[in-house]
């Protein structure tokens, strides 16, 4: 119960509401002048109003009528604002002695908020607690949830806070229509329930019926800031694909939509999430008509416009992917229905060997895009053999060494790389090498990272000679010249003279990570691309392996990688380590080396092709040991502690001595008796310690946990 108000607070109070009032009638003037507008924007000059790009010249509005006045749901109260704050805290803390007060405390919550859902789902600062109230409801509570929605969803996914509460139901309630499907429920009425309340509706249902409330303004929607997510998030739920994929996070959510986090879950959906889900034909149709509609209502100028737009176009992308998988078989079949695939390329395959075709300069249009070459690429990845074999014949042929230097272009490239037969791709080699040092000077890393996996893929081994020898001509005719020019551009010529064409002055992170991109590779193909990588990496300076390890991820997992690639050189291993060991305590506390660090624990001391002596594992705990305490302060130092297993090295050196042994016999295996003993031994040596580094990693997360307010999607 919240506390009594004083005068003061009272005095407080009333100043709020009478500002809260000045600023609903400010709103509801302002929806007034809008309406009035409007009304004479109706005239000979109505058509003139379009909307406007992001880069600012004019654009038709594709398809669909212009959407209607918002819906205002009202405002919460200070007293409600304080108690879901309060709330939010309390889920953060997590103290509850078991789940079931937990469960208890949730519904008590839910109580709470019935009949203020929307204003909820529309508050700034409580549509996150929202969110977060979702992803640990019950099927139940998921389900009125829903219907507390239903009637004002088309308002909602257009709400900059709504629609994130929207797609949070619709992913966590995906697993519940696959669970019904196999006739499993667990909706049914509790002891805090009204017994004479309906049965809830399936959850199949309550996506049909939010897909009708949709239904005639997909046009604009496809195109609206919030709305556009929203809509993939439902086209990924009825199509079935699984909710984890970094493919579908990347289709669903923006580089700076922020991860909310719970403690605890009332659905176990894990599984659910990270594999393909069983839906119900009626998903699959729901589906296949959002992608009619869509398409009908445009034509092709219009989809070529859609297919340029920084928010349409991974819509499009989707769209396509799920036409193509959805409609296989009227695509084996050129007389069936018009399907997005061939409003795209119409007249196809047939039609590609015209270069003046509508659908010949389509992809000639999208090829050099930087947006639409995104939508190039899907339909690359994703069309059937018959559209593939004529568009690579036609299209891509006769100028694919070309495109690989591409900024732009290079990226639909690699995708047709990707698909091309074994005789296709040594041609495609052979017209690259006499232009390879462009690649390397254009630092089209990932175009020949691409080359090595797909020669390895299609069992090419004398292209795998020649790139690798053309690779190392191109950088000096010196292995030991790789790893610095690929992953550590600081020690470039360009970079030290300070040239304005280095272009890892555009985007340096993203050069380096495709340099050890291709590092990495060369080390997972056996014979001349992992020796000359381990000749390089041997003939590094100390300090040039310590930036290695901790510069970046990319790098710090090509040390990671050597680390357990066999090599005929049998001092590889220990050279790296050795450079490394005085700088122990230096890559425990590191973000990226911490990660090489707790590889090093897990190379045997004795080995074929894979060794390091036992007493430089020993040397390196000895260091770490030295820092313990500043070990424990950090959540890197923790992680290394306890890989290491720093408390049974201190209080049962003999027992570490045995599981460092038993590592080397058979690296990362042990027998459950062993860890129980080991683990049990550690926890029982120091529980003072490890009862300080959980607060240490409560505080952590709780700081995580607070929140600034997002910009945008």
């Amino acid at each position: 119960m919240p506390k009594p108000r004083t005068k003061r607070q009272a005095i407080r109070d009333e100043r709020k509401a009478k500002r809260r009032e000045k600023s609903l009638a400010a709103f509801e003037a302002s929806k007034a002048t809008k309406r009035q507008r409007l009304g004479e924007s109706n005239g000979d000059d109505a058509g003139e109003q379009e909307p406007r790009f992001e880069d600012g010249y004019d654009q038709p509005r594709i398809g669909g009528p212009p959407p209607a006045d918002r819906e205002f749901f009202g405002m919460l109260s200070d007293q409600e604002q304080e108690y879901f704050r309060s709330v939010d805290e309390q889920l953060d803390i997590d103290d509850f002695p078991s789940q079931e007060d937990r469960q208890l405390y949730l519904a008590s919550v839910f109580t709470e908020a019935q009949g203020k859902e929307l204003k909820l789902a529309c508050s700034q600062s409580c549509s996150r607690l929202m969110e977060r109230l979702i992803m640990m409801s019950n099927t139940r509570q998921k389900k009125k949830l829903f219907l507390q929605f239903a009637g004002h969803f088309l308002n909602l996914i257009q709400h900059r806070f709504a629609s994130h509460c929207c797609e949070t139901l619709f992913l966590q309630s995906a697993p519940i229509v696959t669970r019904e499907l196999s006739g499993e429920r667990d909706d049914g009425t509790t002891d805090q329930d009204n017994p004479d309340e309906k049965p809830l509706p399936y959850m199949e249902e309550l996506f049909l019926l939010t897909l009708d409330e949709l239904e005639g303004h997909l046009g604009y929607l496809l195109t609206d800031k919030f709305a556009s997510h929203t809509l993939r998030v439902l086209l990924i739920v009825l199509s079935g694909r699984p909710l984890e994929e970094s493919e579908t996070k990347s289709l669903i959510h923006s580089k700076r939509k922020e991860k909310i986090s719970v403690p605890w879950t009332s659905d176990d959906s894990t599984d659910l999430n990270s594999q393909l889900r069983a839906v119900p034909m009626s998903f699959n149709l729901a589906a296949k008509k959002i992608i009619d509609d869509s398409a009908s209502g445009m034509d092709s100028t219009e989809l070529r416009v859609l297919a340029r737009h920084p928010t349409g176009n991974p819509v499009l992308q989707l769209l396509l992917e799920l036409d193509i998988s959805l409609n296989l078989k009227a695509n084996e079949d050129e007389s069936g229905d018009m399907t997005l695939l061939w409003r795209l390329l119409p007249g196809a395959p047939a039609s590609l060997k015209d270069a003046t075709s509508p659908a010949s300069d389509f992809v000639n249009q999208m090829l050099y895009d930087p947006i639409g070459s995104r939508l190039l690429e899907t339909l690359i990845t994703h069309c059937p053999g018959k559209i593939f074999k004529p568009l690579y014949k036609h299209v891509f042929a006769s100028r694919i060494h070309s495109l690989l230097r591409n900024d732009v272009a290079s990226y639909p490239a690699i995708r047709v790389l990707n698909r091309l037969s074994k005789e296709d791709l040594v041609a495609v080699v052979e017209k690259t090498l006499p232009e390879f040092s462009k690649l390397v000077t254009l630092s089209r890393f990932n175009v020949i990272k691409t080359l090595f996996e797909r020669c390895q893929a299609r069992q090419a081994s004398s292209e795998i000679q020649s790139l690798t020898k053309t690779l190392i001509e191109s950088f000096g005719s010196d292995p030991k010249s790789l790893v610095p020019k690929l992953c550590l551009p600081e020690s470039s010529e360009a970079d030290e003279n300070g040239h304005d064409h280095d272009p890892f002055k555009k985007n340096r992170s993203a050069l380096v990570s495709h340099g050890a991109h291709l590092t990495t590779t060369m080390l997972a193909i056996h014979g001349s691309p992992s020796n000359a990588i381990q000749t390089s990496l041997a003939a590094l300076p100390e300090e040039l392996i310590l930036q290695l390890a901790t510069s970046s991820a990319p790098t710090s997992y090509v040390l990671v990688n050597a680390f357990s690639t066999p090599s005929r050189n049998k001092i590889f291993h220990k050279t790296l380590v050795a450079a490394l060991r005085s700088h122990a305590f230096q890559l425990a506390v590191s973000r990226h080396g911490n990660k090489v660090l707790n590889a090093i624990v897990s190379i045997p001391s004795k080995g074929d092709g894979i060794s390091i002596p036992f007493h430089i594992k020993e040397s390196i705990m000895e260091q770490l040991g030295q820092h313990e305490q500043e070990l424990r302060d950090l959540f890197e130092g923790r992680r290394v502690w306890r890989t290491w297993k720093g408390d049974l090295w201190r209080n049962r050196r003999g027992e570490w001595i045995s599981w460092i042994k038993e590592l080397d016999s058979a690296p990362g295996q042990a027998t459950p008796e062993q860890q129980s003993r080991w683990d049990n031994g550690s926890r029982n040596s120091n529980s003072n310690s490890a009862k300080s580094s959980m607060k240490s990693d409560m505080d952590d997360f709780t700081r995580k946990r607070k929140r600034g307010i997002e910009i945008a999607s």
